[in-house]
């Protein structure tokens, strides 16, 4: 829960900037009070939000494999890096790997299902202001202490442990060239992985929203297959592939961007479909009827509207490249050493004084890139 809740939040925290507090306003003046108004107004506004990150934790569970091999626990990505590790058993492998899909597609038909064909665009312009602050009274000790227990648990608890291990290696962990060296290269690659993905997501979520065809769900379900495959699917799936018919792209940088498009694109194709569904038509139709090209409405009124999930969808894939590490070590170029690379080497053989620095800077390198997409986000979208 403390790994995934974000892949719901981020894109929920996008949405709600979107919102109308008119429509909220108007409910409360009708008598609706504020459990009402959330579940009737606020809640059905946040449905493909919700959904789509639900849909992004289930898969990423499918497919996750460093946590469940620390804890001991069994699952069918365990399997799965068992048989390739133990003998190289593709056939078996490949077994467990389709009953991952299996997974995936009935996942994707519950959240379908869910969703339904409900439109979420606004028809007028909406209020031209921010939503009044309503003050929570007695409430307002709960909820903080609420909020104050999950911070402590998703940051505390890690920085306490980090902390502690750093204590215990002092000052001879710090190799700050390799540090440095792995830093580079985790912001570069994490950096381009994040621009290209959310690039990629915006026409197959465009799709998604403005088609409501079995075609339109075909390309959009598609995305989410590979997901939830382990990253040493994919991997193996890319190493064969290009040493049979590509050569030359073994072992490149564009191979690994590559597979981090395939692995995340879902990611940024839930934050992008939530934004472009509360982007409404009729601005877009009035921007072409003033003579504006259909390129030019993309870009002043399309990803204006849309520009909070966009920088969620960006922010979501950083921090997942950052973090990344089946499909990096066998795809990467010799030489790359990213921060998941060493920290994995190092916790590996026990060394956990020498892994602490990368575990520390793997968390102070998403905590700027976020808040600055996050701002960056709300400037354009004029909030």
């Amino acid at each position: 829960t403390m790994s995934y809740f974000p892949l719901v939040y981020l894109p929920a925290a996008a949405t709600l900037r979107r919102l109308d507090p008119a429509v909220e306003e108007s409910a409360r003046a009708l008598g609706s009070g504020p459990v009402a108004v959330f579940a009737r107004i606020v809640l059905p506004q946040l449905r493909l939000a919700v959904l789509g990150g639900g849909l992004l934790i289930g898969l990423h569970l499918l497919a996750e494999y460093g946590a469940f091999v620390m804890v001991r626990f069994d699952t069918f990505t365990t399997a799965i890096f068992e048989q390739y590790q133990s003998s190289f058993a593709g056939p078996a492998g490949s077994m467990l790997a389709g009953v991952l899909v299996l997974c995936c597609l009935a996942l994707l038909g519950a959240e379908a299902g869910l969703r339904g064909r409900a439109r979420y665009a606004r028809i007028g312009s909406g209020a031209p202001r921010a939503a009044a602050r309503i003050r929570l009274g007695a409430g307002t000790l709960p909820v903080l202490a609420v909020l104050v227990a999950v911070t402590a648990a998703a940051l505390g608890v890690p920085l306490w442990t980090i902390g502690r291990w750093l204590r215990i290696g002092g000052a001879a962990v710090w190799d700050v060239t390799d540090i440095g060296n792995a830093l580079g290269q985790t912001v570069g690659l994490a950096a381009v992985a994040a621009l290209l993905t959310t690039l990629c997501a915006f026409p197959v979520a465009w799709i998604a929203v403005r088609s409501t065809s079995a075609f339109a769900r075909l390309v959009e379900g598609a995305n989410y297959v590979t997901s939830s495959l382990p990253g040493i699917v994919i991997a193996l799936a890319m190493v064969t592939v290009t040493i049979r018919w590509a050569p030359a792209l073994y072992q490149t940088a564009g191979m690994v961007i590559a597979a981090y498009l395939l692995l995340f694109l879902p990611r940024a194709l839930v934050s992008v479909r939530a934004g472009l569904a509360q982007v409404p038509v009729g601005l877009e139709e009035a921007s072409r009827s003033l003579g504006k090209s259909a390129p030019a409405t993309f870009f002043l009124v399309t990803l204006r509207l849309a520009a909070p999930a966009a920088a969620a969808a960006a922010a979501l894939v950083f921090v997942a490249v950052a973090t990344e590490l089946t499909a990096t070590l066998l795809l990467a170029p010799n030489g790359t050493r990213t921060l998941a690379m060493r920290f994995w080497g190092l916790s590996g053989e026990l060394d956990y004084a020498a892994a602490a620095p990368y575990a520390l800077i793997m968390i102070a390198a998403a905590v700027p890139v976020t808040y600055l997409l996050f701002t960056n986000s709300q400037k354009a979208a004029g909030i």
